[in-house]
Parts: structure tokens; sequence; C-alpha cells
């Protein structure tokens, strides 16, 4: 078994984006940092019998500026989002793979849901007009790991692939791995990330279960944090990260947007569809994090937290918040990208390069839709905030009680 080395040094190279905000880290940063949102009513299937209209789709994504001809036929709408930010990581890493590193290249991806749009198709087909029916090349992509499977053959690494599914902590719970497996010595680059998408009947699923606005009446919309919040507008996308070993990367001349220095994970007592009765989860996590990066809270510049403007889980990430790091102002930028991108439940990649972009740039991104803040911490509300960040902290917090934080840090 191979043994890890806790002084392997971690670092980011490479983003890559398909998001409601855009495709690829300019137009994403850009829109970002602006304030822009990217929800909307939804406009690919429709809502009018339901409660809930809103959602943060991907829209104006053509794979073929991004995948061959070929390969594009064989893939589901998923695995097509995923191949597609694996790319941009590789090209922003400014990475070549082939013969001489591919072994040594692979990919960890996190889905909560995976191809949900498929399995409909698939299961309609089925009952309807029989299982003779179904066309079998459809079958390969109904599968979880498809996307991290297509994502090796169309960029050619023959690396670790792993498939995560850690409900809303998948995508940070696959950066996790990646840097296990990195600190275990089995890779020198692994893409990692998380991938969603919206489709009809998983939309109309959430709104019958009422986990998503307007879950007790009320103003539908997105509303992280906020004493009128009343659920998560669902949303979709996928991102992806290149992390590898800073040797490595110093190696072949790349410069990395941040160092990953620690992380941690626990669980609470919860059901498996709801909440615990505290924030002691999300805290053991936290502290977790901090102490293998040896910091003190008050090392954290900024925190890309889970909020997503669910009753229930921002109540209890924000006690979380305060207990590890106090009221005292003013204390780190808190804030929460899932007002402008919803909640596409495997959002890590996308917002741990969100994090990365608060590190390298000096600015936390605007939280949109908080107004009436349900906690004294420092959040950013409609526009972002300027500061000297040399550490920041991701959260996940799941139902079901899993929770992730992962630090990222200046690199020096």
């Amino acid at each position: 078994m191979d043994e890890i080395n806790r002084d392997t040094r971690i670092v980011m190279t490479g983003m890559g984006m398909v998001t409601p905000l855009g495709i690829g880290k300019e137009q994403f940063s850009a829109r970002l940092f602006r304030g822009d949102s990217g929800i909307r009513e939804i406009a690919a299937f429709d809502t009018s019998r339901l409660a809930s209209h809103l959602g943060a789709e991907v829209r104006d994504f053509e794979p073929l500026d991004f995948i061959s001809a070929k390969n594009v036929r064989r893939m589901d709408r998923l695995s097509q989002l995923a191949v597609t930010s694996a790319r941009l990581a590789v090209e922003d890493a400014q990475m070549v793979i082939g013969p001489d590193n591919r072994d040594r290249v692979g990919i960890i991806l996190g889905t909560a849901y995976g191809p949900t749009d498929l399995k409909v198709c698939c299961t309609r087909i089925l009952f309807e007009q029989g299982p003779a029916r179904i066309n079998p090349s459809l079958v390969p992509n109904s599968v979880l790991n498809a996307p991290a499977g297509h994502a090796s053959l169309e960029l050619g690494f023959r690396g670790v692939n792993t498939t995560v599914n850690h409900q809303a902590t998948s995508g940070e719970s696959a950066l996790v791995y990646a840097a296990m497996e990195l600190q275990r010595g089995t890779a020198d680059v692994v893409l990692a990330g998380g991938a969603d998408i919206l489709s009809d009947f998983y939309f109309e699923s959430l709104v019958r279960f009422r986990a998503v606005s307007p879950t007790d009446g009320g103003a539908e919309g997105v509303r992280p944090f906020d004493m009128n919040r009343n659920g998560p507008v669902a949303g979709e996308g996928c991102g992806m990260v290149c992390l590898e070993r800073l040797e490595h990367a110093l190696k072949r001349g790349a410069v990395p947007y941040c160092e990953v220095t620690g992380w941690g994970m626990s669980s609470a007592p919860s059901k498996p569809t709801g909440w615990p009765q505290d924030g002691q989860g999300v805290i053991l996590a936290m502290k977790k994090a901090l102490k293998m990066a040896c910091l003190s809270p008050s090392d954290i510049g900024t925190i890309q937290a889970a909020g997503n403007g669910g009753t229930n889980p921002d109540a209890i990430e924000a006690e979380a918040l305060q207990d590890v790091f106090g009221i005292n102002s003013p204390g780190p930028i808190v804030s929460s990208v899932k007002g402008a991108l919803g909640e596409c439940f495997s959002s890590g990649g996308i917002r741990g390069a969100a994090l990365a972009l608060s590190i390298q740039e000096g600015k936390a991104p605007p939280t949109l839709g908080l107004v009436n803040p349900i906690a004294p911490l420092n959040f950013t509300t409609g526009r972002f905030k300027e500061a000297n960040i040399r550490h920041g902290l991701l959260n996940a917090v799941s139902h079901g009680g899993t929770n992730v934080s992962i630090i990222m840090s200046r690199v020096e």
C-alpha cells in the first residue's frame, strides 16, 4: 500500500468551468466579481405546472467547440460538460498530455445525481415501449462514472479514474481525494471537481420534496444567509481544477493559482435527507482543516461558504462559523457564490476555483440575494470586498450530515 507523504505540497495550476455565468475562466471570473446572476426562468423544459420556475442553467454551450463530433455523439450532456471542463483545465494549466506523462495523469469527479435526463429517458422507453427499444449506446452513459471515463478517453490520460458520490459535498470530496492521491505519489497531476445537470424529472422531484425555493411560501429566489431565505434555487454546471505536486508544476514551468494546505471531513447524526441538530459536524471539519494546515482561525482571510438559501443548512453553517471564527470585527470575509450560481449540488470545482481567484485577485465575490444577514459575520452582499488574502476556506455542507472543509493558500 502506498504511504502518504504529508510533506508533499499540492498546488492548483489550471481551472476549467462550464457554468451559468459562462464558459471558461475569463468569462466566469469577470461575471462573478461583477455581481452578475446566472439565475433565470428555466428555458430547457416546462415548469408551468410547478410552484418553482427559476434555475441556473448553462446556456450558450456548444460541445462541438470543445469535443470532436465523433465523440460528442457518444456522450450524454453531463459527460459533455465534464469533458469540456477537463479540457479547459488542462489547457489553462498549459499542460500537454502524451505518452511520456499520461500514466501519471488522472481524474476524480464528484456528482450528486449523475445523468438524470438520460436515466429518465431510458426508464420512459422501458415502460412505454419495452427494453428492446432502448438504444444500447445510451446504457453506458447512464452510470455515474461515465463522465470521468469519457474525459480520460477524450484527453488521453490513463491514471487514476474515480467518481465520488457524496450528495452536496461530492465536488469538494473529489478535491480532497485528488490531493490524497498526490500525497500517496500515485499521480503527478489529478483533475478534480464536480458536475450535475438540471432535467425535468429531477427538478420536479426537488420541487415536490420542497427542496427548492419557495419551500414555505414567499417570493421565489435564492438568499444565502438571509433572514428571508426560503430555500435554494437549483443550478447546474461543471468545474474542474488541475491539482499537481508543486515540484512537478515548477519543473514544467507552471504558475500555480494557490496551494491546497489542509482539509477536514466529518459527519453528523442526521437522517439521510435531513439536517443535524447543530453545527458540530461543520465545526469539526473546519478545525481538522485548520490543524492540518497549521493555521489559526485568525489566519483565514475569506470563506467560500456552502450557504445556499436553505433554512436549516444556512443556520447550521452560520452557527459553526461563529463558533470557530467568533464575531469580532472584522473577521474573515464570508461569501457564497450560490446566490449567483444556484445549488448544483456538485459545485466543489467551481467554488474551489472561485476561492483560488479570490486569493489571486485579492477580493471576495458578492453574495447575491443577501440583504438581512442571520448572523454578525463579515458577509459580502451585493458587491465584492477587497482584502489581502493569504489563506481561504472552502466549506461544503450536505443533508445527511456530511461536511468538507478545504484550505487554499497563496503560494509562498
